[in-house]
């Protein structure tokens, strides 16, 4: 199991996306995710948050929250993941360029309509209610979910 964060930045109703289109052999090939990545050795949730943040979009965060744990696993050919899922509503800096895909500042009733992963419309739904932390697995098959669970009851 790999460690990873994933963070949605918002401004006002607006939330920072990231169509995945530039990298080769993208397991998010096409879809609309938050900013985020893989833990460096011996990185703390925050520190890969603020690090990849910062390296995807040329933003600074200056305030952020941990929301919750999402545990993917799936029995495709990409590694299972403890994903630390993060909002950000504080920031300095101007967006650059991001060498794995394109940012858009969207309108958070819009982000349904993109093409995402079905999983994560579980997840943004409780981060838009502001949820306390919680704890969800996802599991696919490929690219279909086929089981979730949050704070061990299955919702699907």
């Amino acid at each position: 199991m790999i460690n990873s964060t994933l963070c949605y930045v918002t401004q006002g109703d607006q939330v920072l996306m990231l169509h995945r289109t530039k990298k080769k052999n993208d397991v998010n090939q096409d879809k609309w995710i938050g900013i985020g990545g893989k833990f460096l050795p011996e990185e703390t949730p925050d520190e890969c948050l603020l690090r990849e943040a910062y390296e995807e979009t040329g933003l600074t965060l200056t305030r952020w929250k941990c929301r919750g744990i999402v545990t993917f696993l799936t029995n495709g050919p990409w590694e299972g993941e403890y994903m630390y899922l993060f909002t950000a509503d504080g920031f300095t800096g101007q967006l650059k360029q991001c060498d794995e895909g394109d940012l858009r500042w969207v309108s958070r009733a819009f982000v349904n309509r993109l093409p995402t992963w079905e999983g994560d419309r579980i997840f943004l739904e409780l981060l838009w209610q502001d949820a306390p932390f919680f704890l969800l697995k996802l599991r696919y098959d490929g690219d279909t979910l086929v089981e979730a669970v949050l704070d061990g009851k299955k919702i699907k």
